[in-house]
C-alpha cells in the first residue's frame, strides 16, 4: 500500500500527516512517488469537507491509497486529482491526470475509516415514545459504513424509535420517526396564512400524520383537501408553503 495516515479534524480544520500540497494541482515536475500523496490529500480534503457539512463532532480519519496494476510515472505538467466515486468511504475512487503530450491518467482506490462522536441511546427506550434530552448522548463510533448517523443529539430529541432502542445503541435516522401528531378521525383546525392574514376552519383528519406529512382532511363544507401537518391538531392547506409555527400545546 502506498500510504496510510491518521487525520484528525477539529473545528473544521484539517491536520495533514503528509507534506502540504495543492490537492488539485501540484508544482511541476511531479515525481512518480508523489502521485499517491496527491490522491491521499484529495481524499482527506473531501472527507474534511464532508465532515464539516455533516456537523460531525471530533471526526477522525484513517486513509489508505491502494496501488493499481500499472506502474506510476513522473509528470512534467501539473497533476490534477478529481473524485470519481465517494459514495462509500470504504470504497472511494479518485483519478489523477497528467495533462499534455505524453501524459497519463491513473485511477486509485481509496479506503477511509471514519470515527466521530455521534448520538447514541443513553438507556432503553420503548418504540413509539419520543426521546428526551437525557436519553441521548454522544459517543465515539466507527461510522465508515453508516451514512445516516446523527451528529447533534438535539436532532434526535423529540423523535421516537420504530422499535425499542437499547442503551448504547448508535442512533440512525432510518430507525427514528417523527411522532404522530394527528390520528385518523380526530378533529383538526385548518389554518391558512398569507402575509398578515390568517383564516381557520374546523375539519376532520382522514389520515394519521407526523409534522410535515401531507394528509387528507375533510373541511367544514364537506370537501376533502390535502393538508400538511404543522402541529398537534393543526394543519395547513398543502398548497401553502411550510410555516415555522411552533407545535400546539
Amino acid at each position: 500500500m502506498f500510504n496510510k495516515s491518521i487525520v484528525t479534524v477539529s473545528g473544521g480544520m484539517l491536520l495533514f500527516c503528509i507534506p502540504l500540497f495543492n490537492v488539485f494541482s501540484a508544482p511541476m515536475p511531479v515525481a512518480a512517488e508523489q502521485v499517491p500523496l496527491l490522491v491521499e490529500a484529495a481524499a482527506q480534503k473531501h472527507l474534511a469537507r464532508w465532515a464539516e457539512a455533516a456537523g460531525l463532532s471530533e471526526p477522525q480519519f484513517s486513509v489508505t491509497v491502494l496501488p493499481g496494476n500499472r506502474p506510476l510515472a513522473a509528470c512534467g505538467q501539473p497533476v490534477t486529482v478529481q473524485a470519481a466515486d465517494t459514495r462509500q468511504a470504504a470504497r472511494m475512487r479518485f483519478i489523477a491526470v497528467c495533462a499534455g503530450n505524453g501524459g497519463w491518467r491513473y485511477e486509485f482506490s481509496v479506503r477511509a475509516q471514519i470515527s466521530a462522536r455521534v448520538a447514541v441511546a443513553a438507556s432503553d427506550v420503548p418504540s413509539g415514545r419520543a426521546l428526551v434530552d437525557e436519553e441521548v448522548l454522544l459517543e465515539r463510533h466507527d461510522i465508515s459504513a453508516i451514512g445516516d448517523s446523527i451528529a447533534d443529539p438535539a436532532d434526535a430529541v423529540g423523535l421516537s424509535g420504530k422499535r425499542t432502542l437499547r442503551a448504547g445503541e448508535l442512533l440512525r435516522k432510518a430507525m427514528l420517526m417523527a411522532p404522530i401528531l394527528i390520528k385518523r378521525g380526530e378533529p383538526v383546525r385548518i389554518v391558512a396564512r398569507r402575509e398578515q392574514i390568517e383564516v381557520s376552519m374546523a375539519g376532520e383528519a382522514l389520515d394519521a400524520g407526523a409534522r410535515g406529512d401531507s394528509i387528507r382532511v375533510r373541511n367544514a363544507n364537506g370537501a376533502t383537501i390535502r393538508a400538511r401537518v404543522t402541529g398537534a391538531g393543526t394543519v395547513e392547506p398543502a398548497s401553502v408553503p411550510v410555516t415555522a409555527s411552533p407545535p400546539s400545546e
